[in-house]
């Protein structure tokens, strides 16, 4: 079973402000000619790498609510220009939304085990990603979805 991280979105509002960031940086990585992968720097390397690789996810937390997820393609140890060890984990661009839940701040990232991880939102809800995404909290906080 696939291991993942949960993370808080810290500077995002939405979903659609994390889609946006995510397109810029991809922009800013070709016009400096490097490859065009999706990558998200930690201070931490989590040590159970090989499991996250395993078709894990890291799952955003956005406005104290699990939203959505990436899928993990690799997780990138490197030691930075001040020699302090850093790591890159590189994610596919595309955000799948998921059953919102509630989850309270912490800082860095988290592992969440398969068991515990939300559900796709296509899964939970049919048709409930093409709602707009207050109208999908304000069912979250009816318990309607």
């Amino acid at each position: 079973m696939a291991l993942h991280l949960i993370k808080l979105c810290v500077g995002c509002d939405s979903v659609h402000d994390l889609e946006e960031w995510i397109r810029e940086k991809i922009k800013e990585r070709r016009k400096r000619g490097l490859s065009r992968e999706h990558m998200h720097r930690t201070r931490m390397a989590p040590k159970r790498a090989g499991e996250l690789r395993g078709g894990g996810s890291l799952y955003w937390v956005i406005r104290g609510e699990i939203m959505c997820r990436q899928r993990i393609l690799d997780v990138r140890p490197f030691v930075d220009k001040e020699g302090v060890g850093r790591c890159h984990l590189v994610l596919q661009p595309k955000l799948v939304l998921v059953e919102p839940r509630l989850w309270r701040a912490f800082q860095g990232w988290r592992y969440l085990a398969a068991k515990d991880a939300p559900r796709d939102l296509d899964r939970a809800a049919a048709g409930a990603k093409h709602m707009p995404e207050a109208l999908r909290r304000e069912l979250r906080e009816l318990g309607l979805l």
